[in-house]
């Protein structure tokens, strides 16, 4: 008697959060020398926090559990309640970091949309208030590269440098959300530091593209991190034996952004791919990392119910609206997958 053919693996392009420790970050994991981070004494972590810095070109680096907390560290540190934090309307800090913001900084978002999630000086300088003393105060300005939500846009260079610029002169620290920051290096060919230099923080996930299970970190000044550090253990950061996921965070910082640039060719194929698809709208050319937004309106479904659909033939993705599907592309899913995703999306809506 025949056994039933074996299931299909699931294609998760829901994000690459889901990636998965390589076996040498599990190596380095079962390995790691650890201390209590508490005291400052893991060994593994203060090597990772020292490597993180010296990429970054900055004195010093923080390890956190999360890109939410070490972003609401950073926010916290740079403001007080009752200020005013600018940034962009679909920044993550604002629609994904459960108000954090609001009710722990105890900060007001102050928003606008920018085209590709790219805010300009332009954008930025008529949100920032006047020094009246019954009016919130402007204390931070906060940009994101890549910016997720705008299918993972690279900010150039030039602009968040004249951010940074325009924003000291008129006594504003730049906070970066640089999740991401990594796949923005390599798409622009510039090195991290290069492209955060004139941030007052930046903070970068190792748990995304960068695969690690667990785990963010936050750069800038000594100083800064000195204070960074407080405002981590007043939120529940602080962690004891932590160079277990440390050690995975020096591995994904060394080696994985030698391939991030596998991802972002896998999500150009993949876009090419939906865009000759019968009622699937994205322009291929704007995807230029490991994010891509596509619009299903014109397929007559939405895109709950296409996701939904894709689900039950192992193909996982996101709804970001009505009519629209984020996918992410990560080096647990390799070209092979992105076709016969594809086949799988195009045979779903030839039904």
């Amino acid at each position: 008697m025949s056994s039933a053919p074996a299931p299909q693996s699931v294609i998760d392009l829901r994000s690459d959060t889901v990636t998965r420790p390589t076996p040498a970050m599990r190596r380095a994991m079962a390995e790691a020398e650890v201390g209590d981070d508490v005291y400052a004494e893991d060994p593994t972590v203060n090597r990772l926090q020292s490597r993180a810095a010296e990429i970054f070109g900055r004195e010093a680096a923080l390890f956190f559990p999360s890109g939410t907390m070490a972003n609401l560290t950073a926010i916290k540190t740079w403001t007080h309640h009752g200020t005013e934090v600018i940034c962009e309307a679909q920044a993550h800090i604002y629609l994904y970091e459960m108000a954090g913001i609001s009710a722990i900084a105890g900060c007001m978002p102050n928003i606008v949309p920018a085209p590709g999630g790219v805010l300009t000086w332009d954008l930025i300088e008529p949100l920032i208030r006047p020094h009246i003393y019954y009016r919130a105060q402007t204390a931070l300005i906060e940009l994101e590269n890549t910016h997720n939500m705008h299918g993972g846009t690279v900010y150039p260079p030039e602009i968040a440098n004249d951010v940074c610029e325009r924003a000291h002169a008129a006594g504003l620290p730049v906070h970066l959300d640089g999740a991401r920051i990594f796949n923005a290096s390599v798409a622009l060919g510039r090195s991290v530091a290069d492209l955060t230099r004139k941030f007052d923080s930046v903070m970068f996930c190792l748990s995304k593209g960068l695969g690690a299970p667990v785990g963010s970190m936050l750069v800038g000044s000594r100083d800064f991190i000195d204070k960074a550090r407080i405002t981590r253990k007043l939120l529940g950061g602080g962690m004891r034996q932590a160079g277990v996921l440390a050690a995975a965070g020096l591995i994904a910082l060394e080696e994985t952004p030698k391939i991030l640039h596998c991802d972002h060719e896998n999500a150009r194929h993949l876009a090419e791919g939906l865009a000759r698809i019968p009622g699937i709208s994205i322009d291929p050319k704007k995807v230029v990392t490991n994010i891509l937004i596509f619009d299903v309106q014109s397929t007559g479904r939405t895109a709950a119910d296409l996701c939904g659909e894709l689900a039950k033939k192992n193909v996982l993705c996101s709804p970001t609206g009505k009519f629209s599907i984020r996918m992410v592309t990560h080096y647990d899913v390799d070209r092979a997958a992105i076709d016969r995703a594809l086949s799988l999306i195009g045979s779903a809506l030839q039904r």
